[in-house]
């Protein structure tokens, strides 16, 4: 299986797929195509919470706004899930998150892929990560090293990419964070845990000042009003039940979120 995830919507996947398909017979699955565009951190964070669900598969990820420079393109191993793409961090977190549920000494390896002269240079979903995953699927993750193309690095050379980590008080009643994403509900998705609010339903708590209740489900306030909740990827969550959270509580990707248990 090699699953596809990129930020480029209509048509470029296609020419991925076209690649793949001309040099192996594997089952393609699209996670998705459109990814927040050229925006790494988001794509890290939808990513992390996608692919660890998939059986073992080939990854090929392509959100590159540094397609055509000098930036790496890689191959990272972590047990039998492979991860192709550009050496910008974004493959960093869903990797950390699939070797969290495999065994301590699952083996994890990074590879370079070798690219002499891409027929494009605004292309190298096409041109150098289609084809690498194709031969990262023939090969297998066990045999990664016997592709001519991929050269064995140090994983720790990657680049990184942390998501940004909450503050949290000491009685865990108040943190700091930030928006990390904002999904296509307008439900703004934060970086505080959802352990903060965990035993507030049916209460408020204060999000930037404005007190606003504390539900399990969306439905736990009037259709049209902004609650607070815990999202599936376990982060509080800044919603509007049938509505817009971005709009209502005003808040972007990256903007500040203090939040207090009232």
């Amino acid at each position: 299986m090699i699953t596809l995830a990129s930020d480029f919507g209509l048509a470029y996947p296609a020419a991925m797929k076209g690649v793949v398909l001309s040099r192996t017979d594997a089952r393609l699955v699209d996670v998705a195509h459109d990814l927040p565009r050229q925006d790494v951190r988001a794509a890290a964070f939808w990513l992390r919470e996608t692919l660890p669900y998939f059986p073992p598969a080939v990854h090929l990820v392509v959100v590159d706004p540094g397609v055509g420079t000098d930036r790496r393109a890689v191959v990272l191993r972590v047990g039998d899930h492979v991860f192709v793409g550009p050496d910008n961090g974004v493959l960093r977190p869903p990797a950390r998150r699939v070797a969290a549920e495999l065994a301590a000494d699952a083996p994890v390896e990074a590879y370079e892929i070798d690219v002499p002269n891409p027929e494009s240079t605004t292309f190298h979903g096409r041109d150098v990560f289609a084809p690498a995953a194709a031969d990262a699927h023939v090969a297998g993750a066990s045999a990664l090293a016997s592709v001519d193309r991929f050269e064995l690095i140090p994983v720790e050379s990657l680049a990184e990419c942390r998501l940004p980590e909450a503050t949290v008080s000491a009685d865990g009643r108040e943190a700091t964070g930030e928006v990390l994403v904002v999904d296509d509900f307008g439900n703004c998705i934060t970086n505080v845990p959802g352990a903060v609010v965990h035993d507030a339903a049916g209460e408020t708590v204060s999000v930037n000042g404005e007190s606003v209740p504390v539900g399990r489900t969306f439905e736990a306030v009037p259709r049209g009003e902004k609650l607070v909740t815990v999202g599936s990827h376990g982060n509080v969550e800044c919603d509007v039940n049938h509505g817009r959270g971005d709009e209502a509580f005003g808040l972007a990707p990256g903007d500040r979120v203090e939040l207090r248990v009232d």
